[in-house]
């Protein structure tokens, strides 16, 4: 931050090599935007921790339901309960990192426009406290395999890997929405469709074995699938198989999807204070 006469110029790291090291300067800020964004998001609720629970257990019933009962769709041996709940893990990870930190720089406008810190810890931040929703939600997954006597096998050791793609996946699309919301505010209209409609254009109430052969590479597109279907790989073990050619394409769209939220975010990383 730097002082021209009476005016105070907000001003992030001119190289990179600064900005990266600022990032681990400011990592205590980084913890208290995490447990403050924790805090805030179940203080004065009735029952807490526990929508965190409710949410994706209330979706699976109904998946489970309309996509098992009454659609019978195949689900390769597997519980179909626990073949909609290793796609749900994933996705209300998603859509809950995606929407927060779409909405990140919003909320904090007052702090961005007081200080210099690398704006890239806010997103972070709420992707941070997605994940702890996300360990939550997992409890309901080791319930529902005691519940099935179903016992995964050892490729529940590579769950990390997906997870890890999950988190390059929401980074990615959070870091370049979160900077369009700060100059066109319809994007916080946008973010709430974007997550509805990918709901369902997402393997998770179904297997995307059930998607054409010869337009599975196209569906891949999609990152998300690629992420669901590793979930389901690792928690449902031999009885699901992973197109791996659409699984490359997607960790490949992924990949160049955070490129380019980061590459943008940088780029309007100057501006945000002024615009805000």
């Amino acid at each position: 931050m730097t002082t021209n006469s009476n005016t105070i110029v907000i001003e992030s790291g001119k190289k990179a090599l600064h900005y990266w090291h600022d990032l681990w300067r400011y990592r205590e800020l980084f913890y208290f935007l995490s447990w403050r964004d924790i805090l805030v998001r179940y203080k004065q609720t009735i029952i807490g921790l526990a929508w965190s629970l409710i949410r994706p257990l209330l979706t699976m019933i109904v998946f489970t339901f309309v996509f098992g009962k009454i659609a019978k769709l195949p689900s390769g041996g597997v519980p179909y309960a626990i073949l909609v709940y290793a796609a749900m893990l994933p996705w209300q990870f998603f859509s809950n990192a995606f929407s927060e930190a779409s909405n990140s720089l919003i909320s904090n406008a007052n702090l961005l426009t007081k200080v210099y810190f690398p704006r890239l810890i806010v997103p972070a931040s709420a992707v941070i406290v997605s994940f702890i929703d996300f360990l939550i939600s997992f409890i309901i997954l080791i319930g529902l395999m005691i519940w099935y006597k179903f016992m995964p096998d050892i490729r529940i050791l590579t769950l990390p890997i997906f997870l890890l793609l999950a988190f390059i996946t929401s980074m990615g699309a959070g870091l370049f929405i979160a900077s369009l919301n700060v100059k066109y505010r319809d994007f916080r209209y946008i973010v709430p469709f974007i997550v509805q409609f990918g709901l369902y254009l997402s393997p998770v109430g179904f297997s995307s074995s059930v998607v054409p052969e010869k337009w599975r590479l196209l569906y891949s597109l999609n990152p998300m699938v690629g992420v669901i279907d590793g979930f389901r790989w690792a928690i449902c073990g031999s009885t699901t198989n992973i197109y791996w050619e659409g699984f490359i394409l997607s960790i490949f769209v992924s990949i160049c999807l955070l490129i380019l939220g980061i590459w943008y975010f940088r780029k309007m990383e100057r501006e945000f204070a002024d615009v805000i």
